[in-house]
């Protein structure tokens, strides 16, 4: 693979992958080779070349796949440090009017195109970026003895409401697209301690903003025997872990992306905490015309973000505003234990959690509150019943997460192939 070029260096190799696109100076060619894990060039003089094979690299077309044979040498002024001589060239599949040229498109057409658009080298760093944060989750919470437990994408509860359900037919029952897999891993914590479930969630909301998926990726991790400072702890030690992981591993696709390195770099810990309460002030403070008890939205995240170089916990939020299992302030009941942690730089939230509530009647009255069917909860409600404890957790929006470390304007670019409001294709 192209990213293991180093260890070859003075040794001829094969690289089996597509070209990226090719010049031409009369008597020497390039050839632009990419095979998933990075980019290399590849010269051709034409008095050391074979004539069939310089004459071949002139006339091979963007993106046809092929195998190139050559001797890896060290080029500090390529990206990787690193250059082909090129000694055997060979097209194993064509690649006529390829639509995605080396000119600038417009996001629709782009976006029309996305099963092509991800082979350019911005969009593959991005999901090589992807590739190693959602490794570098699993990783944490496998060093620290979580056990990974799936939850159901399709459900029959909604966890935070219903007015975002996607609603389908389960054999002639009311079903619904799990919006989050938290109530499950609650159960599965009683069991197994300390757990956390990797998968897609779905959320039917009219929002056509940057930060916003209709389906999008979530790590939910819940703790038997966990307080709400405890969650913050991990939730810290977690993002700290990722952004140390990406800096160590990918500099190359942050530097293709052209991202701040040194706004990352400037990410320590712990986290700054602020409570929702001295954030109003804040943003009052600021002039905005915003109320205790309303809920923030992305103007109100960037203005308390911006005060940090790293991300901040917003904690103890209005009842009210916050889902039934949150845990009251046992010192304030109009809030919970609850925090959401705002990425730094403008991006909003990547992380909402909190502690759960432990006891039996309050959380039975929470969920007659929120006007929820009691009977799709009994087996919820049993953990409460039958040995509970105070425990907590959270979810991670992987997108978001992507988003704010490779710098996106979009959250559309974070995941392979984005569900949106008006989009479904390809």
């Amino acid at each position: 693979m192209i990213k293991h070029l180093g260890k070859h260096v003075n040794q001829e190799i094969q690289i089996e992958g597509w070209l990226f696109n090719k010049r031409s100076s009369g008597k020497i060619r390039f050839v632009i080779v990419r095979d998933g894990s990075g980019q290399v060039q590849g010269v051709m003089a034409k008095q050391e070349t074979d004539p069939e094979l310089f004459e071949l690299a002139g006339e091979v077309t963007q993106e046809s796949s092929i195998r190139v044979r050559g001797f890896v040498r060290e080029e500090p002024r390529a990206p990787s440090g690193y250059e082909l001589t090129v000694t055997g060239l060979e097209v194993v599949g064509g690649s006529e009017d390829y639509p995605i040229t080396l000119k600038k498109h417009g996001v629709d057409f782009l976006a029309d195109r996305r099963h092509l658009w991800i082979r350019g080298p911005r969009q593959a760093s991005i999901l090589r970026i992807r590739s190693e944060i959602e490794q570098a989750i699993r990783d944490f919470f496998y060093q620290r003895d979580f056990i990974l437990a799936d939850s159901p994408i399709i459900t029959s509860l909604a966890a935070e409401g219903t007015t975002n359900l996607f609603e389908i037919d389960y054999h002639g029952e009311k079903a619904y697209l799990a919006q989050t897999g938290q109530l499950y891993s609650e159960a599965t914590a009683m069991a197994l301690g300390r757990v956390y479930n990797f998968g897609p969630v779905f959320r039917a909301e009219k929002s056509k903003t940057r930060r916003h998926l209709l389906e999008f990726w979530m790590v939910e991790a819940e703790m038997a025997y966990c307080d709400f400072e405890q969650n913050l702890k991990v939730q810290e030690e977690l993002v700290y872990y990722i952004i140390q992981r990406v800096l160590e591993r990918n500099r190359l696709d942050l530097n293709t992306l052209k991202r701040d390195i040194s706004k990352l770099e400037a990410v320590t810990l712990p986290f700054p905490r602020l409570s929702y309460t001295e954030a109003v002030k804040i943003l009052q403070d600021s002039g905005e015309d915003f109320q205790w008890g309303e809920d923030f939205g992305a103007p109100q995240e960037t203005l308390l973000s911006d005060h940090y170089e790293s991300p901040v916990f917003v904690h103890r939020f209005p009842a009210d505003i916050k889902a039934f299992y949150m845990k009251p302030d046992p010192s304030e009941s109009r809030v919970v234990l609850g925090a959401d942690l705002l990425a730094s730089e403008g991006y909003g939230e990547i992380i909402g959690g909190g502690q759960r509530l432990d006891e039996l009647e309050p959380l039975q009255q929470r969920i007659k509150e929120h006007n929820l069917p009691e009977e799709e909860f009994a087996w919820y409600t049993d953990l409460r019943r039958y040995g509970s404890v105070p425990h907590s957790g959270f979810g991670l929006g992987i997108e978001r997460t992507v988003a704010w470390i490779c710098g996106l304007e979009h959250i559309r670019e974070a995941i392979p192939f984005p569900r949106m409001l008006y989009r479904i294709r390809p």
